[in-house]
């Protein structure tokens, strides 16, 4: 099996590099394509990343049938779909939101899947960072209520956690199908999932120390408010979505919180590549002073978490 990605040296033009961590880096052959490092951060507590694609005008989804994922946003770009590969092939965890389980169904949340030339090179990483050869599957969900046909419940290799709330994990004890997929339910909180306390519990559980988020927007609303440390992976499209006339509304990178002038959650920018047309940018936001938490955001609490 070959270390050696298929894309050709460069293909990332790096235009700016910061890099704050001194972890694990990517391989040499890794690092010529993508025009420079990703370091992990050392220590002990899990690092939690997201990676989203959002278009020039801040959506993240045209949502129109058949049109839902962020493939579309993208306009299914191989930059943007080796690079989710690349972020897979790295994760303990992949986690996302019901509604995006929803709205791919038929999507599998492995770097092979997303990118299957680079399949050999992305499974060589995990083995060589010592990962399981699939990464756990965490389902976030209010409700407990989930597409139980999806494909990520089909495969027997997958390990799937639902990470819901008291009342969720009734309703997913009492009405979930039999699926070949193995699983396990994670009540971490009353009336909204606790992200950090889910965190802990998947370091403690399953030695997750890397845990990749890829939705969605709500998820992603969570996550800030609750003033999570984490790095965000940021595909700029060229592509403008737009909103209104009608149609379903069109949701931004963010949902489901509501932040306050001079109190807003602020990123540091940490790189810049360029591909084309698109831009893939790192930021990382701090961890939120806990005396902060709480008055800085408004929930919108939901059964279901996009």
């Amino acid at each position: 099996m070959s270390e050696t990605p298929t894309m050709p040296p460069g293909w990332f033009e790096l235009l700016l590099e910061e890099q704050p961590d001194e972890g694990p880096g990517l391989p040499d052959a890794f690092r010529a394509v993508y025009g420079g490092d990703w370091r992990l951060p050392g220590g002990a507590e899990p690092y939690l990343f997201l990676n989203f694609c959002a278009g020039r005008d801040g959506r993240v989804s045209f949502a129109e049938p058949g049109h839902l994922g962020g493939g579309d946003v993208s306009g299914f770009d191989e930059h943007d779909r080796w690079l989710m590969g690349l972020l897979r092939a790295r994760a303990d965890v992949v986690m996302m939101g019901d509604g995006t389980l929803r709205a791919e169904p038929d999507h599998l949340w492995t770097a092979e899947f997303i990118f299957p030339a680079e399949a050999e090179g992305f499974t060589t990483l995990r083995r060589a960072e010592g990962r399981r050869p699939l990464p756990l599957q965490v389902l976030v969900s209010l409700s407990g209520e989930l597409p139980w046909h999806a494909a990520v419940f089909g495969v027997p290799e997958n390990e799937v956690v639902i990470a819901t709330t008291a009342t969720g994990a009734e309703a997913v004890r009492n009405g979930a199908p039999a699926v070949r997929a193995h699983l396990e339910v994670l009540s971490v909180g009353e009336d909204e999932v606790d992200f950090a306390r889910l965190a802990q519990t998947l370091a403690e559980r399953h030695g997750a120390h890397t845990i990749l988020c890829e939705g969605g927007p709500r998820v992603y609303g969570s996550i800030l408010r609750a003033g999570l440390p984490c790095d965000e992976f940021l595909t700029v499209s060229p592509l403008v979505l737009g909103d209104g006339a009608g149609g379903a509304p069109r949701p931004s990178l963010v949902e489901g919180a509501r932040f306050m002038p001079g109190t807003a959650p602020r990123s540091r920018l940490l790189s810049v590549r360029r591909a084309g047309d698109h831009l893939f940018l790192r930021s990382r936001y701090q961890l939120l002073a806990p005396e902060k938490r709480g008055r800085e955001a408004q929930a919108e609490p939901t059964g279901q978490v996009a």
